[in-house]
C-alpha cells in the first residue's frame, strides 16, 4: 500500500505546491524556501546530525527544553530541527539561533527522502506527538537509524482514521524503534493501530517541563507598564478564523462594567493577522498593531500581536488568558504557557489536544472551562471582581504543572540509551 501511497503523493504534488504558492499572497513565509521541501539547499549543513521534528508552533515549544538539555548532554554533537510550517519555524529561529541547523521537512517522496538523508546522514530521528511518513519511516528503517516518537498522542478519532488503511500504518510503525506516549490511554490507542507493546511507554508529557526565564517575567511587566498601563488586560491567544468575531462582539458589553478593559489578540496564523485588524474595525472597535511599537491610548480597544515568537512574553503582560482554538472545533493550544507566566487560564469547549490536561485543571479548580459566550461574560467579570479568585487560580496551576514535570528527563533517558 506504501506504493499507491507515493504515486499518489507524487501526483498531488503540483496541488501541494499550488497551495503553497497561493498562501504565500497572504502570508509570503510559504513562498520561501520552498526548494528545501524537496531536500535541495544552496548551502552545506552538518552530517551525523541529531534529528528532531516538531510540526508547528505548540510541539515546537514543548520540545525546546528536551533538544536544550540533549545539548548539554551532546554538546559536541550538532543538532538539526525540522518544523512544516513558517510559524514553526519562526520560533525555532527564535528560541534556538544559531545553536541548531534548521530547515523544512522534505516532502515524503523516496527520491526526496533518500536526498536529505544523504545531506544531513542523522544518527537518530526524533519525530514529535504523532507525525507518521511512511516513506520516510521505511528510509530510516533500511539504513539503520534508530527512530523515535515522543510525547506522542492520539486522539479516538485520529485512531479510528488510521485503523482504516492498516496497510500503510501498520508497516510504517513496525520501522519505529521507540514511542513514548503522554498517557497509558495514548499507549493503548497506538497499540490498536499497529504498534508493538514492547517498543511503546507511556513516560509523560514535555508540556509540563515548560522553562520560563526570570528575565522573561521582568520583560513581561516592563511591557506591561510601557504598552498597556492602567488597563485591564485580557489576552486571546492562538484564535482562528471565526473565533476573534465572538471576543470582539463582547467587547463592548463588558467594558460597560470593566471600564478599563484591553483585549490583547495573539491569531494563530500571520497570514490573519490584517483580516483581524480589519474585523475589529469593522466592528468600531480601535485598533493598535504591536508592529506599530506605539502603547495603548485610553480609547484604544483591541491590541493585535502582528509579529512573532512573542506570545509567553504577552502572557505575562495579560490579568486574565483565553487559550484560542477552543471556541472552534480546533482541539485547543497549550493551556500551560499562560499558566506559567503565571496568568489565570480560561478556554471554551474544544479541548481535544489536550482532554485529559484540561480536565484536570478544571476539577481541581485550576482553570476555568467557558462553554458559551454567557459564561464567557460572567467568568471575566467574575475575576476581574475577585483578584484573590485569579491569584488562587495560578497558585494551583503552578503546583499542578510541578507535580507533572519530569517528561524531559525520562525522554533524554531514552534517547540516551538508543544513541549508546
Amino acid at each position: 500500500m506504501r506504493h499507491i501511497y507515493t504515486v499518489l503523493f507524487y501526483l498531488i504534488t503540483p496541488l501541494i505546491l499550488l497551495r503553497l504558492f497561493l498562501r504565500g499572497f497572504k502570508a509570503p513565509e510559504y513562498r520561501k524556501r520552498w526548494t528545501e521541501r524537496f531536500a535541495l539547499y544552496n548551502q552545506k549543513y552538518s552530517r551525523n546530525v541529531i534529528w528532531v521534528h516538531a510540526v508547528s508552533v505548540g510541539e515546537s515549544v514543548a520540545v525546546f527544553p528536551l533538544i536544550k538539555h540533549l545539548q548539554k548532554q551532546y554538546s559536541s554533537d550538532n543538532f538539526l530541527v525540522t518544523t512544516t510550517t513558517p510559524t514553526g519555524s519562526a520560533r525555532v529561529q527564535a528560541e534556538l539561533s544559531n545553536t541548531v541547523s534548521h530547515v523544512y521537512l522534505p516532502y515524503d517522496l523516496p527520491i526526496v527522502i533518500k536526498r536529505f538523508l544523504t545531506v544531513f546522514h542523522p544518527k537518530i530521528v526524533i519525530v514529535m506527538e504523532k507525525e507518521i511518513w511512511p516513506n520516510l519511516y521505511e528510509q530510516c528503517s533500511q539504513n539503520q537509524i534508530p527512530l523515535l516518537i515522543i510525547n506522542a498522542r492520539l486522539s479516538a478519532k485520529s485512531a479510528k482514521g488510521y485503523k482504516k488503511i492498516p496497510g500503510l500504518v501498520k508497516p510504517a510503525l513496525a520501522c519505529v524503534t521507540q514511542i513514548s506516549t503522554q498517557t497509558e490511554e495514548d499507549k493503548e490507542r497506538f497499540i490498536e493501530i499497529g504498534a508493538k507493546d514492547n517498543t511503546i511507554e507511556a513516560i509523560g508529557n514535555l508540556k509540563f517541563d515548560i522553562e520560563i526565564d526570570k528575565k522573561i517575567i521582568q520583560q513581561a511587566q516592563d511591557l506591561k507598564a510601557q504598552l498597556f498601563s492602567g488597563r485591564f488586560t485580557w489576552i486571546i491567544a492562538s484564535t482562528h478564523s471565526d473565533e476573534e468575531i465572538i471576543f470582539f462582539d463582547l467587547y463592548p458589553k463588558l467594558k460597560k462594567q470593566i471600564p478599563e478593559l484591553l483585549l490583547l489578540v495573539v491569531p494563530r496564523h500571520p497570514e490573519r493577522f490584517e483580516d483581524v485588524k480589519k474585523l475589529a474595525e469593522k466592528m468600531h472597535l480601535k485598533t493598535c498593531m504591536r508592529s506599530s511599537q506605539k502603547a495603548c491610548t485610553p480609547n484604544t480597544d483591541v491590541y493585535i500581536a502582528d509579529t512573532m515568537g512573542e506570545l509567553k512574553l504577552l502572557y505575562g503582560t495579560a490579568d486574565i488568558s483565553f487559550v484560542g482554538g477552543s471556541m472552534v472545533p480546533i482541539g485547543g493550544h497549550n493551556i500551560l504557557e499562560p499558566a506559567a507566566m503565571d496568568t489565570p487560564v480560561i478556554f471554551g469547549p474544544y479541548m481535544t489536544n489536550s482532554k485529559e490536561i484540561a480536565k484536570n485543571v478544571v476539577d481541581i479548580g485550576a482553570a476555568i472551562q467557558c462553554m458559551d459566550r454567557l459564561e464567557i461574560m460572567a467568568t471575566i467579570i467574575h475575576l476581574y471582581n475577585n483578584a484573590e479568585d485569579r491569584k488562587k487560580m495560578t497558585t494551583i496551576m503552578f503546583d499542578f504543572l510541578k507535580d507533572n514535570q519530569g517528561a524531559t528527563e525520562r525522554t533524554a533517558k531514552l534517547i540516551s540509551t538508543l544513541l549508546s
